[in-house]
Parts: structure tokens; sequence; C-alpha cells
């Protein structure tokens, strides 16, 4: 007879086997890899379309977010129909809080693009590296989680990184030698989209206790494809914010970053399947790998030293936090299978 039986009452009733968890870490690392490499080649178009080049147009952060949203969403689709997993996929139970992720990620996505107009690569990707220290803060805070010692000592260790990685981009505390035009807000900007992501992860946690990944990967996207859509109102009131057609050389970095935001969500996506999230974690810092080379290529652009020391500073606090996390993981197992089983 299929299945697991337990009895109850003098009934028997069949429990159904779970299939087992296809655990793969090198798929998972590879896909995780390719999740950021994507990620960062989407980064570096978005920078592009957003900053000055002769001949071509600076386009506004509000037309960018659309066109990545809108089509990642049909990248997304197509996955999800070639899987079998697009029927039912916009079925929910919480729309209340896919709305409330939606919303606070489309500006966390307004925030990193208008950085990324305003920073070199480097530094817009490295930024974005106290992500899981702000998230240790929001766990405590809004999801009231139990963090130690160890990992709040972490989260200010961090912090001291982000100080020096930040230090030359802060005009008003440079006497002499001041950044780049705009640097200061590009940092600012930057530290909104951290802190945007980590409250979108909070909400994501939430949504995972009931809703399907395909779901919630799409209500993300169609949502964040509106808000950048009603963006084009702006152009009304203000020619900065005014829309434009884009040809030629724009119209396709407008596709790969689509295309680019689809792929890295998809393969992050099926990293999550093939592997534990400690294992795959600590492979999000090889993004700084990928934005140097990138931004060195097409921009031109060299880290200086203040952002290696930060980036280093904030990548150990970040390791720390993983580690942590993994071992605290391992010891809720153990005690949650050292329990003694309540009858049924």
């Amino acid at each position: 007879m299929p299945g697991n039986y337990l009895v109850s009452r003098g009934h028997r009733r069949s429990i159904p086997q779970r299939s087992p968890f296809l655990v793969n870490p090198f798929l998972g690392i590879f896909f995780k890899v390719l999740s950021g490499l994507s990620f960062t080649m989407m980064s570096a178009s978005v920078k592009w379309l957003g900053t000055s080049h002769p001949g071509e147009t600076i386009y506004p952060v509000g037309e960018v977010v659309f066109f990545r949203s809108f089509l990642a969403m049909w990248t997304v689709v197509a996955w999800l129909a070639w899987r079998g997993k697009l029927k039912g996929a916009t079925l929910t139970n919480n729309r209340m809080g896919h709305i409330q992720r939606g919303l606070v990620g489309s500006f966390g996505m307004f925030f990193g693009f208008a950085a990324l107009s305003l920073l070199p690569l480097p530094d817009a990707t490295a930024i974005n590296y106290i992500v899981p220290l702000i998230t240790v803060m929001l766990a405590a805070l809004v999801l009231k989680e139990t963090v130690g010692v160890y990992r709040w000592s972490a989260v200010g260790v961090g912090m001291i990184g982000v100080a020096v990685m930040l230090w030359p981009h802060l005009s008003f505390l440079q006497a002499s030698a001041p950044p780049a035009e705009g640097a200061s807000f590009g940092a600012a900007c930057g530290l909104m989209a951290a802190l945007c992501t980590s409250f979108a992860m909070i909400e994501v946690r939430k949504l995972t206790a009931t809703e399907k990944t395909g779901t919630i990967v799409l209500y993300f996207s169609a949502l964040t494809s509106v808000f950048g859509a009603l963006t084009i109102l702006l152009g009304f009131f203000d020619v900065r914010y005014r829309w434009l057609m884009p040809t030629g050389l724009e119209a396709g970095l407008m596709i790969m970053i689509g295309v680019f935001g689809g792929i890295g969500q998809i393969t992050l996506t099926e990293s999550y399947r093939h592997a534990e999230p400690s294992v795959i974690a600590p492979f999000d810092y090889l993004n700084l790998v990928w934005a140097l080379i990138i931004g060195w290529v097409l921009f031109a652009e060299t880290p200086d030293e203040a952002l290696m020391i930060g980036a280093s500073i904030v990548i150990a606090a970040g390791l720390f936090v993983i580690l942590r996390e993994h071992q605290l993981g391992i010891k809720r197992k153990r005690e949650k299978a050292a329990a003694p089983s309540r009858p049924i």
C-alpha cells in the first residue's frame, strides 16, 4: 500500500509521502552564480541608460523600472509555463501582502536604479551588501525574532564597513577633493535601496508561509510594472521625467534589462531548490567581482581603497551572520528532533 499510515481513534488514515527534496549543492551554486552575473549585467545596462554618453539620452528611472519589470514578468511567465506551473500562479490568499511587498520592492528598485546612475557600478553593488545586516535588525524589530549578541555585533561591525565605503561619496565631509557631482545623493539612494530590499525580504518571509514562489515573483513583477508605468504621469509636470522612445542600442539595452532581470530571478529561485540557503548565500559576494570587471571594461571605473576596505568589512560581517544563522538552524533541527512526539 502506498503512503504512510497513522492510527487515530480506531481509524486508519493515509498520509502520502512527500517527494524528497532534490539536493544538488553544485547545481545550486551554479544557479546562484549565474543569477548574480545576470543581475550584474542588468545593473550595468541600467547604468548605461541612466548616465550620459555621447549622442545618447539619459532615460528617466521610472521608464527603466517599467521595462525591467514588464519584460521580466513575461520571462517569468514563460518559465512557469515551461514547468507546467502557470495555471493557478495568480491564485493567492494574501493580496495585501503582495501589494506591500510590491510597493516596498518597487521603491527599492527606484532607489537602486538611481544609485546606479550616480555611483560607480562596484560601489552601488557593494552598498547592497548591507541588506543581510539590515534584515537581521528588521527580523528582531518586525518579526520579533531573537537576535543574540553575536549577530548584533556583526551588524555593528558591518555598519562601520558601510561608513568606510561611503566616506569618499559624502561631500559635506570632504574639505578637499570633493566627490563627483551627485555622488552623495547616489550614496543616499543606495542606502535607501538596501533598506527597502530588507523590508521586502521580511515581506517575502511572511508570504512564503502561504504562497508559492511563482506567485510571489509574478505578483512582484506585475505590481512593479504598474508602479513604473504610473511615472509616465510625472512627465506632464517635469520634462526631466518625460518618457522617451528608445531607438537602436538603447532599445536593445531595455530588452536586456528585462531579460537579464527575469533570468536572474529564475536562476535565483532555482538555486534555492537545489541547495540550502547557508550553502549558496556566500556566493552573493561574488557579484562584486562581476561588478569590478564589468565596471572596468564598460565604464573605465577603478575601485578606490575605501571601497575595498569597507566592502571587505561588510562581507566579513555578512558571512559571519550567514554562518551564525546556519549554526542556529542546525541547533533548532536537533532540538526539534529531540523533542518528544505528540500523540495523535
